[in-house]
């Protein structure tokens, strides 16, 4: 007698969709405060869709529960047209929805190289055995190797990753996160704390790396937003205040109103 094989939830096939990462009346509430409520988003396949608003607005809560740090208190998450609301972000993962610039993305004494390379240990399941001979690794040094050179770092393989500039940091921690083969992106506001000769080399970079895949930024510079995103979702005291492009959505006078007197300037 055959036995239907048994599917852990959110491994299923998902439907063919046009939609990368859908959110659907996701809410998150601390003791009866909603920091989200009811947030509906749609990612485009192969778009760079921002996430914007206000200080306070909501929206690294709703990087949180996109990537199932944080799980949400009500509303359902799709990716790929998969149900991931209740998987574990081990799991999401390695579905692909990977987040990156969190501020522990790089070990700092590891060399460059070292570093991808440990990204790609994860990806592929080699975990570290100390007893074995290095010699077991050097079949991802290529992969590594391609992807310090796809986010310009080539020359940086042997440093330490303390010795990098703040900027250099940051397209290091792409390749890590280049090194998990995600499919989705979400960059959590990756020019912070940035000079103006750094923006636009990594504002280029995150162009080059959009090319094949799906990124979700949160963005305070939104000169940065207008260069890269097709798309924009406007947040508001946790709920959705507007989206559109950068045209609509800075002009739109409720947008306006809610930046005034904030850090952000349309």
């Amino acid at each position: 007698m055959q036995h239907s094989e048994q599917r852990r939830p959110g491994t299923e096939s998902p439907p063919a969709t046009d939609y990368a990462l859908e959110a659907r009346g996701i809410s998150k509430s601390f003791s009866g405060f909603y920091a989200v409520k009811n947030v509906d988003l749609k990612i485009r396949r192969g778009s760079v869709h921002a996430l914007i608003g206000p200080n306070g607005a909501g929206k690294t809560t709703c990087f949180n529960m996109l990537t199932k740090a944080l799980q949400p208190t009500t509303g359902q998450i799709l990716l790929g047209g998969r149900d991931i609301s209740r998987l574990p972000t081990s799991d999401v993962a390695r579905l692909g929805l990977v987040r990156s610039f969190q501020i522990s993305a790089t070990f700092p004494h590891l060399t460059c190289l070292e570093n991808v390379r440990v990204a790609l240990q994860s990806k592929y399941g080699r975990s570290f055995h100390f007893w074995r001979s290095l010699g077991v690794l050097s079949d991802l040094n290529d992969r590594a190797m391609h992807l310090l050179g796809k986010v310009g770092l080539t020359d940086a393989a042997s440093l330490p990753a303390s010795d990098l500039s703040y900027g250099k940091k940051r397209a290091l921690e792409i390749a890590t996160t280049l090194a998990l083969d995600p499919s989705v992106m979400l960059l959590d506001e990756p020019t912070a704390g940035m000079g103006h000769e750094d923006i636009e080399p990594i504002t280029d970079l995150i162009a080059k790396v959009s090319k094949d895949r799906t990124i979700v930024i949160i963005e305070h510079n939104l000169s940065v937003v207008s260069t890269l995103s097709e798309r924009i979702t406007v947040l508001k005291q946790g709920e959705v205040l507007t989206e559109g492009t950068y045209a609509e959505v800075s002009n739109d006078p409720e947008v306006i109103t809610a930046y005034m007197g904030g850090v952000d300037e349309l």
